[in-house]
């Protein structure tokens, strides 16, 4: 495995060295002193929320599973982003900071390194050619529908395929269009979710994404793996994160426009996993579709159902059978835009589970849950 990754990873420097020394010639042609470097751009957010779920579980208890709103009866802050971007000819940089719960559960395995645990991305890009790309640093995932920050997201809370699918990636990668409408991505990287690790072992990332030429129909067929592990590996014993013997994950995002008033998104996901640990090779997957309506630029609504599979109880196995379960959520989202830069989420979700998961106010356990947000996101 380690000598795949290894040609992988020279291949890369190889094409890379290639498209730049096709480019020196007309680089040279130009005199860069008559240039003006452009300013760096600066954008940022802030978001905010409270969640009270409608059971009232006793105690230090949520009902909460899904990143990010693990809270009950509580005003809380989600997380405050800057992000600076600049650019000068073929090559550009990116700083994304972020504070708050969000960005602490997002970069949940770097908790030990104070100066990496607010980097939510840096990057380094440079364009070789007008359809290649290359790409090292740490970048959110291309994984999913659904992505870290508030804003680029119609529901306040998370879905269960986000939360436990990967988070970020720190590598190296190439994007290369092929054509006007679809194009494609490789990479490698380090063991997903670490922004730095001592495991040898690295993952295979890849996308293909094409569409229509008016841009209604988007498709994303999604991947990250890796194999040859001899065995299942501690990697993080802060959170007890173990790198499997073998890993493959296959992601599928679609989006539509079915009129300026109307969209609709649909997400698909499985990943299985070669584990010593749970004496088996076992999976999880899950489904998602988002009904999109907004009759006025200032006023919309979202459904979200999605129906999360771990019944081998490779993410969620508190039962003592060491066996997991099904997960049906529903989660309707107004979205109330105030001016330009604020956006006012009021949700409500329901949670039902295949076995008795959550808890009930005499702390008793019962399958479903219900549960209501009211959310403020603010972007710059």
């Amino acid at each position: 495995m380690l000598r795949k990754i290894f040609l992988l990873l020279m291949s890369f420097i190889t094409f890379f060295s290639l498209a730049i020394g096709q480019t020196d010639s007309t680089a040279k042609k130009v005199d860069s002193a008559a240039k003006t470097p452009p300013p760096v751009t600066i954008t940022g957010s802030v978001d905010v929320y409270y969640r009270f779920n409608f059971s009232n579980p006793p105690g230090q208890l949520t009902n909460n599973y899904t990143s990010f709103t693990n809270s009950q009866s509580s005003f809380e802050l989600g997380m405050a982003t800057i992000r600076a971007d600049h650019s000068f000819g073929k090559v550009s940089a990116t700083a994304d900071l972020g504070f708050g719960r969000r960005a602490e559960e997002f970069s949940y395995n770097d908790a030990g390194h104070p100066t990496l645990f607010a980097v939510k991305q840096l990057f380094l890009t440079y364009q070789a050619t007008d359809k290649i790309k290359f790409t090292m640093g740490k970048w959110g995932t291309h994984i999913g529908y659904e992505v870290l920050d508030a804003y680029s997201n119609r529901n306040y809370s998370m879905d269960y395929m986000f939360s436990f699918g990967p988070f970020f990636h720190t590598g190296l990668k190439a994007d290369v269009t092929l054509s006007g409408t679809t194009a494609f991505m490789i990479g490698i990287a380090n063991p997903t979710d670490f922004s730095s690790t001592t495991a040898s072992t690295k993952v295979l990332l890849a996308q293909f994404s094409t569409g229509t030429k008016d841009g209604k129909l988007k498709a994303f067929l999604n991947y990250q793996g890796y194999s040859g592990v001899s065995q299942d590996t501690l990697i993080n014993p802060a959170t007890a994160y173990y790198l499997y013997k073998s890993l493959n994950q296959f992601d599928l995002v679609i989006n539509g426009t079915i009129s300026s008033q109307f969209g609709i998104g649909l997400n698909g996901t499985v990943q299985s996993v070669n584990s010593s640990l749970l004496g088996k090779t076992a999976s999880w997957w899950g489904a998602a579709a988002y009904l999109n309506f907004d009759p006025t630029s200032t006023f919309g609504l979202t459904l979200r159902g999605e129906y999360f599979d771990d019944k081998d109880g490779v993410k969620i196995h508190n039962f003592d059978d060491g066996s997991g379960l099904g997960v049906f959520d529903l989660t309707l989202s107004g979205i109330l835009k105030v001016g330009s830069n604020l956006t006012i989420i009021p949700e409500l979700r329901l949670d039902n589970g295949s076995k008795d998961f959550f808890v009930k106010s005499d702390g008793t356990a019962t399958k479903s849950t219900v549960s209501g947000i009211l959310a403020a996101v603010y972007k710059f």
